[in-house]
């Protein structure tokens, strides 16, 4: 029953994780009146398809991907005619769709540069709801105010007093909890500190924080304070979902960090295989664990994405921003050749991960 489960919460994290991808080009192909041959979720044989506004919609039988099918003209030299590019008619509602069946080559540089940026932009949409969600159903949110310390408290006996509102650590502005332990690494160290007391501003040049540990020695937590929730405004919910978007992003752009510079092997990498076992953890633990998971996969998405690495979206957005500034475009031969050289080292290390994700499994 534990397999089914993971199969079908694996199945709707990858798949809304994709999908939201896909529709962002679809959405931004669509509103720059740039024609979709195909929408496809899924690659593979397929499994159903059907026709609609002159798209075809397609699901295939292995959900690890999808695409948009974008046709272009026909090719002078093939003796074809290539048809008028007609003028915009725009549907009527709110966010009209330009419909005029333009071809994606026929487009300037900045409406594909757009429609090739916006499939990570949803992914970042995406992650930023599920993380409002997580927020939203939290039983409090935590503030920054001192409300409580652990007896023998390092920070009480060097400078913190109850009702200290930190403002700012070691020069860095905290606004919530999250923010707030974030700097520091569960080791007794002094701060400067930044508080408001009262009405005043008071600095305090060296406050040594120390972890809370248990009766067995272990750490509970990386300060030796506890804090105060504050109110669960609209306001306060949309801060802690930014600062929750801007932890992930920066935990996500430091991996990738470590691995360009070898500070972090391909060995410690996971594909699909070891996403599914992550999955399965997190439904043992609850919804949330697996919306968390999820946020966490999609902004992963979106920053992958944008990477200048031939074959993704980042490398075409690069050349799309060379032809908009200049005017003139990369020849497609050089992009034909980078790209497919990409997409070749991509199955490549996606077929490694797969391996050593089967390998830590058995």
């Amino acid at each position: 029953m534990t397999a089914i489960l993971t199969g079908l919460v694996s199945l709707l994290v990858f798949g809304v994780v994709i999908l939201v991808h896909e529709l962002g080009h679809f959405w931004a192909a669509r509103h720059c009146g740039i024609r979709v041959e195909e929408f496809s979720i899924g690659f593979g044989p397929k499994l159903f398809a059907w026709n609609r506004g002159g798209t075809r919609y397609t699901l295939r039988l292995i959900p690890l991907g999808g695409y948009n099918l974008f046709s272009n003209p026909p090719d002078p030299e093939d003796g074809e005619e290539i048809p008028p590019v007609r003028p915009p008619e725009r549907k009527k509602g709110l966010f009209p769709v330009v419909m005029r069946g333009l071809e994606f080559e026929q487009a300037g540089a900045w409406q594909r540069f757009f429609v090739t940026l916006w499939g990570a932009v949803m992914n970042f949409l995406l992650g930023l709801i599920v993380l409002l969600i997580l927020v939203f159903s939290m039983g409090s949110l935590g503030g920054t105010t001192i409300a409580q310390f652990v007896d023998g408290a390092s920070s009480s006996q060097t400078g913190l007093q109850l009702g200290d509102t930190l403002v700012e650590v070691d020069g860095k502005r905290v606004h919530t909890a999250n923010s707030l332990a974030q700097l520091f690494d569960g080791t007794a160290r002094q701060h400067t500190m930044t508080v408001l007391r009262g009405d005043e501003i008071v600095t305090l040049p060296a406050v040594t924080v120390a972890p809370t540990e248990d009766a067995e020695g272990n750490i509970i937590s990386s300060v030796d304070f506890r804090v105060a929730a504050v109110p669960k405004t609209l306001r306060n919910v949309l801060v802690q979902t930014g600062e929750f978007f801007q932890y992930y992003s920066t935990a996500i752009l430091g991996g990738f960090w470590d691995l360009a510079t070898g500070q972090v092997g391909v060995d410690q990498l996971s594909g699909p295989i070891g996403t599914v076992s992550a999955v399965s953890q997190a439904v043992q633990y609850g919804w949330r664990d697996v919306l968390s998971l999820m946020a966490l996969l999609t902004i992963n998405v979106g920053i992958f994405n944008l990477l200048p690495v031939p074959a993704l979206d980042g490398c075409k957005l690069l050349f799309l921003l060379f032809e908009g500034l200049t005017g003139h475009a990369v020849p497609q031969r050089f992009q034909m050749a980078v790209n497919t050289a990409g997409m070749v080292l991509l199955l490549w290390l996606m077929l490694l991960v797969t391996m050593q994700d089967i390998t830590r499994i058995l």
